[in-house]
């Protein structure tokens, strides 16, 4: 049996969508085959009934020009949820998933870059990185990281992806999952705010650990940039490294990196490892670690 459940719930749903995957995990692991057929039969039968007035409720809704409510009650997780399953979304996946993308597109701009939908079809999203994206070493964490999170927050019926220009032998496509619950298993990426960061004036930059990781932030004419604190070349940290422009110079090979193109090396023989740093709706910033 395979009830499909919101990625994430909101808090005043939570503790019923953990209910039912305990009660799924229950009946799938019954011993008479008989029983889990008509149970699996009964439950299909019930959500095929209220999804049927849920339809006729949506339906009445779009008669009479309630728009604007529609989109407040699918603005609810539980609600929109709901409608999702039973592809009532009053929103267009492809509408969610350029909403997604273009969340996602000032970082991705900072680096010199740029993600393209080239097309959506069968439920499958056709991706391109471009400008410094394409090709670059650090295209996969740039997708895992930044992208596809987006696109499973936006878009979680979404069932996968083609990239082209991901550092890989060939385009990748990926399942985004709906029905994971729970803590994120270790190693997941996961957004972090980013306070202590503080503010960095234009030209300057800062070293500083987050979550274990060390990190180098420098603001480059106004714009925030983040990349892991390691030259590409000689592996030696960029705390004592010098910053004119977009360059960041390691002090110990001398080695100059461009921040604005994705930390390509001026000799073109290494790359810096980016970080994805957003600042969303005028919050504070948050960057993405694996």
């Amino acid at each position: 049996m395979a009830i499909e459940v919101p990625r994430e719930q909101p808090a005043e749903g939570r503790e019923l969508f953990e209910r039912v995957e305990q009660l799924t995990a229950a009946i799938d692991a019954a011993a008479d085959p008989f029983l889990r057929g008509t149970v699996d039969e009964l439950v299909s039968t019930i959500i095929e009934l209220y999804g049927e007035g849920l339809t006729r409720i949506v339906r009445e809704l779009a008669e009479q020009g309630e728009e604007g409510l529609l989109l407040r009650l699918a603005g609810d997780g539980v609600i929109g949820s709901l409608m999702l399953i039973h592809d009532l979304y009053p929103v267009p996946l492809e509408a969610r998933v350029e909403e997604a993308l273009a969340s996602v597109r000032p970082y991705m701009e900072s680096h010199g870059g740029d993600v393209q939908l080239l097309r959506l079809s069968d439920g499958v999203a056709y991706l391109r990185l471009v400008g410094h994206c394409h090709g670059c070493p650090a295209s996969a964490a740039t997708l895992e990281l930044a992208i596809k999170e987006a696109l499973e927050e936006a878009a979680p019926d979404l069932l996968g992806l083609e990239v082209e220009g991901v550092a890989e032998p060939k385009p990748v496509r990926k399942p985004l999952a709906i029905a994971a619950t729970g803590p994120a298993p270790a190693g997941a990426p996961g957004w972090l705010p980013f306070e202590q960061a503080g503010e960095i004036e234009p030209g300057t930059f800062r070293a500083l650990v987050l979550e274990g990781v060390d990190l180098v932030v420098a603001n480059v004419d106004g714009t925030v940039l983040a990349y892991r604190d390691h030259c590409a070349v000689c592996a030696a940290s960029l705390r004592e490294a010098s910053l004119a422009g977009p360059s960041l110079e390691c002090a110990a090979c001398g080695c100059a990196f461009d921040l604005t193109r994705a930390g390509r090396a001026a000799t073109g023989e290494g790359h810096l490892d980016p970080v994805p740093l957003l600042r969303r709706g005028g919050r504070a910033y948050e960057v993405a670690l694996a």
